[in-house]
């Protein structure tokens, strides 16, 4: 009998204002169980940037909260530090969206093209790349493999020109995707899907993930 296939899925906090978008990460979570596929997820131990107040959408001065605690809430417990990942373990990586993957994956959200990736984040994209393993993204989460690859990657974020012109100054080429759609650079086997950065109902971001894994299993040849 095939094993499953095995994905290692990224977290980046709890909330789609400072940490992962929970609709992207349980129904990216979903899609791979239903396509046959087991996940683990991770994330960096580190601070979060800063703490939102997702009723009120404004910043929670004073508090701080951790990556992977926040993280873990999704992930019912069962999460790893992303320092601890081994691409030699898994079969694709996947990042879901949400603010977090430009505030605590990269700092994207503040400093554009001049952001800078978190280590073990640029670490476990390197290693996934180093072995011919494919990677997905979605929403923000593709501007991660802009700044990782820079020159000539094809993304997608949606079709937000400025989101997009941040990412081609990158070196990356953006294309434009609607709801559901993916784009995959077959050079670096990455997919990226535009999610919560259109205007979208879950049943739309259903769509982006399940299409997003079922890209990722044709890369490897499922």
């Amino acid at each position: 009998m095939t094993a499953k296939p095995r994905f290692a899925v990224v977290l980046s906090g709890c909330g789609v204002y400072d940490g992962a978008e929970i609709h992207e990460a349980v129904l990216t979570l979903l899609a791979i169980d239903r396509l046959g596929g087991v996940y683990q997820c991770f994330a960096p131990d580190r601070a979060q940037m800063h703490v939102v107040n997702h009723l009120t959408g404004q910043e929670a001065a004073g508090e701080s909260r951790n990556v992977l605690v926040e993280s873990a809430r999704i992930a019912r417990g069962n999460i790893k530090a992303l320092s601890e990942f081994d691409p030699a373990e898994y079969d694709a990586l996947i990042f879901p969206g949400g603010f977090g993957a430009a505030k605590n994956l990269c700092t994207f959200a503040t400093q554009g093209p001049d952001c800078a990736v978190d280590s073990d984040t640029d670490k476990a994209v390197r290693a996934m790349h180093k072995a011919g393993k494919p990677m997905g993204a979605l929403c923000i989460a593709p501007a991660l493999m802009a700044k990782i690859f820079g020159q000539g990657i094809d993304v997608t974020i949606g079709n937000d020109q400025g989101t997009a012109q941040a990412i081609e100054a990158m070196g990356a080429r953006h294309t434009q995707a609607g709801h559901g759609g993916v784009v995959v650079d077959k050079a670096r086997k990455v997919v990226t899907s535009p999610c919560y950065m259109l205007d979208s109902s879950i049943s739309q971001i259903a769509d982006g993930a399940e299409n997003t894994v079922k890209a990722l299993l044709t890369l490897m040849g499922r």
